[in-house]
């Protein structure tokens, strides 16, 4: 049965009357319960990253998200963050939101209760069975989450979910399900607290994770992140003067020369 833990009554009875400090700190205590709930997760993280990344070191594929409203609006927010920051194409890991990019800014009416138009959208990238989906939905029962992956299943993916309740219907059509149980939100029903913060930090392990492991990171150093501004170029040229000891001019020619921090370093190390 399917324990609906991010609708219950909230723990918190007459929020309006609460002064300001006390608002603060009951969220504050609130979001401290998150990363206790994912420490809990961690086996079923490490399953669904070593078989994504398998599946793109091997095989070509890709890493696929979908999500309906702040579910969907944070899977394509991971995606669009990985190719500035690792420097992979946008198409090794892409981000998919029921009703489309208009959702990103305001709600798309019943957009998640078609549980077809998800296998649709994926059917415009050409999905296959090298590449992973992994659908998010704090509650588990988003119709157009479910409907992906169960088509996605049927096609010989390799499917995950991050869900926010134990034993959702979500979780069980998936092959690899990350369930968060973070419990009642502070303000009943509203997903994008407690639950949206735990499903962020999961793409961050996840992304992070497969990333470092595919070789996008040299030490701790992100050392194929795309220069498109000058903090980044400043970034890129304190790491060369650091693993070349070089001074700041010399670090900046090279930087110039080769447009990629790793190449720089690779090309000049002694």
């Amino acid at each position: 049965m399917n324990k609906r833990t991010t609708e219950q009554s909230s723990l918190y009875n007459d929020l309006e009357k609460m002064n300001t400090r006390q608002l603060l700190t009951n969220i504050n205590n609130e979001d401290k319960k998150v990363s206790e709930a994912i420490e809990k997760e961690i086996p079923s993280i490490e399953r669904l990253v070593d078989v994504i990344v398998e599946k793109i070191s091997k095989h070509n594929g890709r890493l696929f998200y979908i999500g309906a409203g702040t579910s969907g609006r944070l899977g394509v927010l991971d995606a669009s963050e990985c190719p500035p920051t690792f420097g992979v194409s946008d198409n090794v890991i892409i981000g998919l939101i029921a009703g489309g990019d208009v959702a990103l800014r305001k709600a798309v009416e019943n957009a998640e209760d078609n549980n077809n138009k998800a296998w649709e959208d994926l059917n415009e990238y050409n999905i296959n069975n090298n590449d992973v989906l992994i659908g998010i939905a704090a509650s588990g029962t988003t119709p157009y989450v479910i409907g992906g992956i169960e088509r996605a299943r049927e096609n010989g993916l390799i499917t995950g979910c991050i869900t926010n309740n134990a034993d959702s219907p979500l979780a069980n059509a998936s092959e690899f399900p990350i369930e968060v149980v973070v419990g009642p939100e502070f303000v009943t029903g509203s997903t994008r607290m407690k639950s949206g913060t735990a499903q962020k930090l999961v793409l961050n392990m996840i992304s992070t994770s497969v990333m470092i492991k595919l070789g996008r990171v040299k030490g701790n150093k992100m050392v194929d992140m795309q220069l498109s501004n000058a903090k980044l170029v400043d970034r890129g040229i304190k790491m060369i003067m650091e693993e070349l000891d070089v001074d700041k001019e010399k670090a900046s020619e090279l930087l110039k020369e080769y447009k990629n921090v790793r190449s720089a370093i690779h090309n000049n190390r002694g």
